[in-house]
């Protein structure tokens, strides 16, 4: 069967797979009804998004804000953490289970994440606690939840806090428990590619009245809040203005009443990938761990070029096999080849010049990269495959499969290097061929 690098045709034909989330007549009536209103910035839809989230979701309080990042960075407000407490993050995710660190002054410090769901490894935490410990983020990334037992009895015991990054998560389950329910607070983002999609846009869940009052004072500028006789916690004027919006609200309310239907038929899919791709030499499938329910945000993949024969390093082999499944019409991707710790801002801890946050707390933390080595790992040798969700169906996941398969079993088709090569010619040549291997 010859690929479509050489030549071949497609598996999956362009036109077969359609954008996400499908828009209805029900999305429509709802951002229509907040356009002809008379106010676009806070209102009925934003007050009626936080009452249907924390009932879909199980939690006591939610507050709307515009990012994904501002809710996360409304956890750290709602902890009472300070500049200079150190918080502790994965080594592996997005970039804001990071930045919102840094928006608050504090210093964040990685634990490198465990290989079967690359969330952060429990067995690392304590490793990583130092006095100035305050909290720890814990991100449920590519939707499947942490080992969260074991983190919050480490949490407890150390007195510190507890943010869920659910971001990516929703809907998800650790025992049967819904995420953003069982840490301190959590976050939940509403950006295009989530499971529950607005645009853009952010939740804030908490059980704690006091914890929501908290994050509240970022919603605005913050300077109409009164002094407080108060010598720890102090927060007058440095609102960061994340106020949500009726228009995003409006569609996030229409979205949420299919939110259910949308993670069902995401993991039937994800059943379809697990099934047809199985045994295939060279391609490890994502495995759903004991205890969890993933909300089949990502299906991700991970290459083992020495299964098929493939000396060279590993990010080299993902390259090669990404350009090769895009061709065959497979919607493979790399979310991020970076670790955090080799973030710009936190590598050179420089985040908002002359080395601040880090020279005014004298922090020594060490972001050597060589510590996370499973993270290393992660980032070298996965990729995702897209498309698994509605309005896409069964026959489109099918096709999807077969266009992977026909890829796996026909390598010794194609030139991997030049593949690599051709896909990203100036990371290279400038070193990155081979990266965490050196």
């Amino acid at each position: 069967m010859q690929l479509a690098v050489n030549g071949g045709s497609p598996a999956v034909p362009k036109g077969t797979l359609q954008s996400t989330p499908p828009i209805t007549e029900l999305d429509e009536q709802m951002v229509l009804s907040s356009l002809r209103s008379w106010n676009h910035t806070w209102g009925e839809h934003c007050e009626a998004l936080q009452r249907e989230w924390a009932e879909w979701n199980g939690s006591k309080h939610c507050l709307a804000l515009t990012s994904g990042t501002a809710a996360l960075h409304a956890g750290i407000i709602a902890c009472g953490l300070s500049a200079g407490d150190e918080i502790i993050t994965p080594a592996y995710s997005w970039t804001s289970s990071v930045s919102c660190i840094l928006h608050h002054n504090c210093i964040p410090v990685f634990v490198d994440v465990e290989p079967v769901s690359n969330n952060i490894d429990p067995s690392k935490i304590e490793a990583a606690i130092t006095p100035r410990t305050k909290a720890i983020i814990v991100v449920y990334l590519h939707g499947v939840p942490a080992d969260m037992d074991a983190i919050m009895e480490i949490a407890r015991r150390r007195n510190l806090r507890v943010i869920e990054d659910a971001c990516q998560a929703h809907g998800a389950l650790y025992k049967g428990r819904k995420v953003g329910t069982i840490g301190d607070c959590a976050a939940f983002s509403l950006n295009q590619n989530k499971m529950l999609s607005a645009g853009e846009g952010g939740l804030f869940v908490t059980d704690d009245e006091e914890m929501l009052e908290r994050a509240r004072s970022l919603v605005l500028f913050g300077d109409f809040r009164a002094p407080v006789d108060d010598p720890d916690y102090h927060f007058y004027g440095l609102g960061y203005m994340y106020r949500y919006n009726e228009l995003c609200a409006a569609w996030a309310r229409a979205q949420l009443t299919r939110l259910d239907e949308s993670i069902a038929h995401a993991r039937a899919l994800f059943a379809v990938l697990r099934e047809r791709l199985a045994g295939i030499d060279g391609l490890i499938l994502p495995v759903e761990p004991k205890d969890v329910t993933e909300n089949a945000y990502n299906f991700v993949c991970h290459v083992d070029p020495q299964a098929v024969g493939y000396t060279g390093p590993v990010n080299v082999f993902r390259e090669a096999m990404i350009v090769a499944l895009a061709a065959e019409g497979v919607p493979a991707s790399v979310w991020q080849r970076r670790i955090l710790p080799e973030m710009a801002a936190v590598a050179a801890k420089n985040a908002y010049g002359n080395g601040s946050p880090w020279r005014e707390h004298n922090s020594q933390v060490n972001y050597d990269p060589r510590q996370f080595p499973v993270a290393l790992a992660h980032s070298d040798s996965y990729f995702i495959i897209g498309a698994l969700r509605l309005p896409n169906t069964v026959e489109a996941a099918e096709m999807i499969a077969a266009g992977a398969r026909k890829v796996f079993e026909n390598l010794d088709s194609v030139d991997i290097d030049e593949l690599a090569r051709s896909a990203n010619v100036s990371l290279y040549e400038r070193g990155w061929k081979g990266r965490s291997l050196q």
